[in-house]
């Protein structure tokens, strides 16, 4: 409590328990409660009022309750990883861009890349993953694949997307991150669709991008376009394969 105007103490703040209780009466449904991460200690105490964590960022925990009747139907926090690689094809050599990580047990070739920060999109995570591990520039030209997967150890046992992307190099010359990549060169298209020294989804992409390379990208492209979105201000951008201009513009 603190001292009110000439002196009178102000009313003691309710307890847990009692703001529970009247919340119930109220008829509230469910309650959120962040917890900054000095003064987690409080947590055993919400714990005892039946609270349970939902998620934890760096600087506090987000705990809930449902007081509403049968299950829960608050949502879940994240589920899901979002991984993103880049085949960066020079098209003028018909030679691709892979990688080697540092630190793995088999070192097979695969696509440079890794996770999407919070607010990037697709795109972006793969120009900069592929600049970060290489020191090549590329332009994001469409997405070619996503691998879905379930129980992922490196997920935290979460669930995992992984979306490769067809890249267009600006530059050429490589300069690649020792503490990541054990070693990065350009390989022809061909060898990497034939050898078994890369990770299955590497070869199964480089079939496919091979395909796209030698019959034309518009078979193999899922292209992006961005609109506005309900939110004012805000965009989003779809995935899809290219539509004809008569379509696109119909009214």
């Amino acid at each position: 409590t603190g001292q009110g105007q000439k002196g009178v103490p102000d009313p003691p703040l309710p307890s847990l328990a009692e703001s529970v209780a009247q919340w119930r009466d109220e008829g509230r449904v469910a309650v959120w409660l962040h917890v900054p991460i000095l003064q987690s200690s409080l947590v055993a105490v919400a714990a005892s009022q039946g609270f349970a964590f939902h998620h934890a960022e760096q600087g506090s925990s987000t705990l809930t309750l449902w007081l509403g009747e049968g299950p829960s139907r608050l949502p879940g926090f994240a589920t899901h990883q979002l991984g993103v690689a880049g085949a960066v094809l020079d098209e003028s050599t018909g030679k691709v861009l892979v990688v080697q990580d540092r630190n793995k047990t088999v070192n097979a070739w695969k696509f440079p890349g890794g996770l999407s920060n919070p607010g990037e999109d697709i795109g972006d995570t793969a120009v900069r993953e592929v600049f970060e591990e290489t020191g090549i520039k590329s332009e994001f030209k469409s997405i070619l694949s996503i691998r879905q997967q379930h129980e992922h150890p490196g997920a935290f046992g979460k669930s995992d997307m992984y979306i490769i992307c067809r890249m267009e190099p600006s530059s050429f010359h490589i300069s690649f991150c020792q503490h990541e990549c054990l070693r990065c060169e350009w390989m022809d298209l061909e060898e990497l669709a034939r050898t078994g020294n890369a990770t299955p989804i590497t070869s199964n992409v480089a079939k496919l991008l091979l395909y796209g390379y030698r019959e034309g990208f518009d078979r193999i492209d899922i292209t992006m376009r961005e609109f506005p979105a309900v939110y004012t201000g805000l965009f989003y951008k779809l995935y899809h394969r290219e539509l004809p201009e008569s379509y696109r513009n119909m009214t």
